[in-house]
């Protein structure tokens, strides 16, 4: 079933143009971010999403998913995060055909001060933020 929404006014269009530029933005701040301790976006984004979940379990699977990646572009990522000596791949113990993605001290480290410097970019952003969702209704 599908809900008929309301016609859209100018008014909506400017609202959505500049949720999308302040989404860029932030897009952009962390590429930069991520960059300068020598990372692309999708390293970072692996490295948080392997951060973010709980102890022994995170896999290749959920990077896939977290990251929205076929499953096979996710293995290849984490190859290279393996290779950069970012994490560690473990045996799960309750099932051995299950590989665990475990951060090393290095990429501990790194997340560490990214993460300081996006939360800071999100705290700057935030009243901007929140106006701009205010004016979705």
């Amino acid at each position: 079933m599908s809900r008929r929404s309301a016609p859209l006014h100018d008014s909506d269009y400017a609202a959505l143009a500049d949720f999308r530029a302040a989404l860029r933005g932030f897009t952009a701040f962390s590429e930069t971010k991520a960059a300068e301790v020598g990372l692309t976006p999708r390293q970072h984004q692996a490295l948080l999403a392997i951060r973010g979940k709980a102890p022994g379990q995170a896999t290749i699977g959920y990077v896939a998913e977290r990251l929205i990646l076929k499953p096979h572009s996710a293995s290849e990522l984490v190859d290279r995060l393996d290779a950069m000596g970012l994490i560690i791949r473990q045996t799960a113990a309750g099932d051995r055909r299950k590989t665990i993605l475990v951060l090393t001290n290095q990429a501990n480290a790194l997340l560490a001060a990214l993460s300081a410097s996006h939360r800071e970019e999100i705290r700057r952003l935030k009243p901007l933020l929140l106006d701009l969702l205010n004016r979705f209704g």
